[in-house]
This record gives C-alpha cells, sequence and structure tokens, in this order.
C-alpha cells in the first residue's frame, strides 16, 4: 500500500503548481548567424543563462527535499499554457529583435525600428485595468511616456509600485483613448508593479546586415544583453577579455537593461558552467544573485555601455 501511495504521489500533478530547474548557462556564439560574415572568435566566452520549467508533481509539493537541488515550486501562471508559450516566444522574438539593433547601432552602423505599440492579448481577471482593457487594444503611452514595445512597458513599470495610478493611452480600432488605472502585485513578487495583462507587440527592425538567433526553443525576454554582447564580440569589439562571461537582463531599444525573473536558477546555471562573472540587473535581481553566488563575482548593471565598460575591469585571465 505505501509503495502503491507513492506511485500516486509521484503520478500526480500538483495543480496549479510548476518547478523552476536549473539549466548549466550555455554559449552565444553558436546560436548567432551573422550572413556574409566570418565567425570573429573573440577574446573569451559569452553565455546566455535560461529556466527550465515544467508542471510539478504532488509529491513534489508535499516534500520539499525530493525536489531537484536548486529548483523552486511557483504558481502557475493565471492563463492557459498555450498563451504562455506564445507569450514566451513573443518575447524571445522581441529580444532577437532589439539586440542587433541595439549592437550594432553602438558600432555605428545605421538602424531604424518601427513599432505600433504593446498588443493586449488577454486582461487579467480582477485586476483593475479589467475594467478598461479588452483584447485587441494596443497601448500607445504610459504616463505620457511613448510605448513602442514591452520592454518600454516594462521600464516604465519598473519605476512604479503596487496601488500607483496610471494614465495609459491605448488605440481601440482607429479611436485613440485615455484611461487611468490602479497596478497590482505581480504574482510571488509583492513589490513589482504590473498591469495584469498579457501582451505582445508588432516590433520590426531594420538593419544594414542580416543576423538570426537560434533561441532553441527558449523563451523570454532575458537573454537579450547576453546576445547583444556576443553580437558585439564577433564584429571585433573586445567584450568578454579573455573571460568566461554570463549575462542575463531584458534589453530595451535604448540599451536599458531591465530585471528578469528566475534568478535564483539562473545564478546556479551560470556557477555550474563555471563562468568567471555573472552580468546581472542592479536592484532586486543582484541583491538575489548574490544570495547564490557563492564566490561568483555578480556586476549590476543598468545599460549595455555600462556591461561594457564594468568588463573592462575585470583583470587579465592568465
Amino acid at each position: 500500500m505505501l509503495v502503491v501511495a507513492a506511485l500516486a504521489l509521484w503520478i500526480a500533478p500538483a495543480d496549479g503548481y510548476e518547478l523552476q530547474l536549473v539549466d548549466p548557462a550555455h554559449p552565444v556564439a553558436p546560436l548567432v548567424h551573422i550572413s556574409g560574415k566570418r565567425p570573429h572568435p573573440g577574446n573569451g566566452t559569452i553565455y546566455f543563462v535560461d529556466v527550465r520549467q515544467r508542471p510539478a508533481r504532488l509529491i513534489e509539493r508535499l516534500v520539499p527535499w525530493i525536489r531537484a537541488s536548486g529548483s523552486s515550486l511557483v504558481r502557475s501562471p493565471p492563463i492557459s499554457s498555450t498563451l504562455d508559450r506564445r507569450l514566451g516566444q513573443v518575447e524571445m522574438s522581441d529580444s532577437q529583435k532589439i539586440a542587433p539593433f541595439v549592437a550594432l547601432k553602438l558600432l555605428g552602423y545605421h538602424v531604424s525600428e518601427r513599432s505600433a505599440g504593446v498588443n493586449v492579448l488577454q486582461v487579467e481577471k480582477g485586476a483593475d485595468a479589467a475594467r478598461v482593457l479588452r483584447p485587441n487594444d494596443v497601448i500607445v503611452a504610459v504616463d505620457g511616456r511613448k510605448i513602442r514595445t514591452i520592454a518600454e512597458l516594462h521600464a516604465v513599470l519598473g519605476g512604479k509600485h503596487p496601488g500607483d495610478r496610471l494614465k495609459i493611452s491605448y488605440r481601440r480600432g482607429h479611436a485613440l483613448r485615455e484611461a487611468s488605472v490602479t497596478t497590482t502585485a505581480a504574482t510571488g513578487e509583492p513589490k513589482r508593479a504590473i498591469l495584469g495583462i498579457f501582451a505582445s507587440d508588432n516590433l520590426s527592425v531594420r538593419l544594414p546586415v542580416r543576423i538570426t538567433i537560434d533561441s532553441q526553443g527558449v523563451g523570454g525576454p532575458s537573454a537579450g544583453l547576453a546576445f547583444a554582447l556576443d553580437i558585439l564580440q564577433e564584429f571585433g569589439r573586445e567584450v568578454a577579455h579573455g573571460h568566461k562571461i554570463a549575462a542575463t537582463g531584458e534589453l530595451t531599444l535604448n540599451g536599458q537593461v531591465l530585471p528578469i525573473g528566475g534568478v535564483k536558477q539562473k545564478t546556479l546555471g551560470a556557477r555550474r558552467a563555471d563562468v568567471d562573472a555573472f552580468l546581472v540587473p542592479t536592484g532586486d535581481n543582484a541583491r538575489e544573485a548574490r544570495r547564490y553566488a557563492d564566490g561568483l563575482r555578480i556586476i549590476p548593471v543598468e545599460n549595455l555601455q555600462q556591461a561594457l565598460r564594468a568588463l573592462t575591469t575585470l583583470s587579465t585571465k592568465s
């Protein structure tokens, strides 16, 4: 009977919960393909980090010590798994556009971008925004600040607190509307303000060089900083200075580095890859990374330029 009960607990899902798992950091260079250009080996290696996630089993919820080392039990997002995957793919797609745009602009190339704003896919039930926004609305400004991408929306919300009032401008059909909404707290992150919407954007960029990035099925926006650093290095810019550098952070069109999730697992993944330093967004992300660093050098950064300056200060690797 005990064996049957244990087997049942192992098979049964923990409805409403997922397990975040550690994945060792991966080199970026094999994923980046630059048309008509031979790969530049550079001096050092840039790594990106991700978090593997799967539905939790009931026994993993009830018996913490049975979970994989470094894993975290989190509540599932309040949306369908299909929409969740779609959002992750959209965010990764944006980072694959933004990173080359920012890197080539920094190198002096002529680049351009166009975006119609942030498209609302779904509004979370109970969020104040549900009074105002509907699927297919397009957010174009928040508190008078133009919003071109989800990353820019995240940047505005990053300076707010749950309960703050915001004035949003949005387009519904051909009509431009305005409304005030109150932010709410993100699930599991009581200090982080969100609108309670699930959204995508229609960002397009024009580059003088064709650059493609193979995400290998990884979703989300957090590889943006690592992608940009590697592209710079492949174009001959000295970036890693002979070191193994892991990086995480959502990148905006102006090169700002925004906070991301899963910092615990990403820090452990960087450690497992035996990198020399880990670039992370400033603030709570950096503080959490230091909790799990165990000797790994953590470098907080606010933007791409600061990341490049910080890397020049690393001692020469013997």
